[in-house]
């Protein structure tokens, strides 16, 4: 009997020397015998190009709801705007065609600005009058196409792409004070995803 009580104490001495040299293994490691959390930092504030519903200002709902090209993250991505309501007229034509681009003039609200839209239409462009002769259609701005930046032109094309009043056949027919004829564009899919890569010269002249 005597045999076997000195055979556990030897087991438990093996035991609890093992369990020692184990602790002593971790901590030499630096790893704790207890989980302590992570901090891996803050969240992203705000997803690039993704505005929050209650952080984008109300529109107008007395108006017609469009939507107009900005550039975000070097592409164009539609936001929502209101406009003035049109009965089809010619000179409506001509009105909502100021209203689209009145809105890509203006600054984007902060929530947008903050998920990173921005617009490159210049703020003093404005729609000048019609010359006789023009191609049913076409719409003149107070500087010529060519002369805009690349993503300013493919906002104002996209934008008015976008409108069945403005491009029936979505073909955006623009001119500019000088005296060139104005010229066709089409939105199109590189337009959108590389605007800045966008040539300022249209496709087709008019009539």
């Amino acid at each position: 009997m005597r045999n076997d009580d000195n055979h556990r104490t030897l087991r438990r001495a093996a035991a609890l020397t093992g369990a020692v040299a184990g602790a002593v293994l971790l901590s030499a490691c630096g790893i704790r015998s207890t989980s302590v959390p992570v901090d891996a930092g803050a969240a992203p504030s705000q997803v690039p190009c993704t505005t929050s519903a209650k952080n984008v200002a109300t529109q107008d709902l007395r108006g017609v709801p469009v939507q107009v090209y900005l550039v975000c993250s070097s592409q164009l991505v539609t936001v929502d705007r209101t406009v003035r309501a049109t009965d089809g007229s010619g000179e409506d034509r001509i009105r909502i065609a100021q209203d689209l681009l009145d809105e890509l003039r203006q600054k984007p609200p902060a929530a947008e600005r903050k998920a990173g839209y921005s617009t490159t239409v210049p703020e003093s462009l404005r729609i000048g009058p019609a010359r006789t002769g023009d191609r049913p259609g076409t719409l003149r701005l107070t500087e010529q196409p060519e002369d805009l930046q690349s993503e300013a032109l493919a906002q104002i094309v996209c934008t008015y792409a976008e409108n069945k009043s403005l491009a029936p056949d979505s073909t955006v027919m623009l001119g500019g004070p000088g005296e060139y004829e104005p010229r066709g564009y089409l939105c199109t899919s590189e337009m959108k995803t590389r605007p800045q890569a966008v040539p300022n010269l249209g496709v087709g002249t008019g009539a």
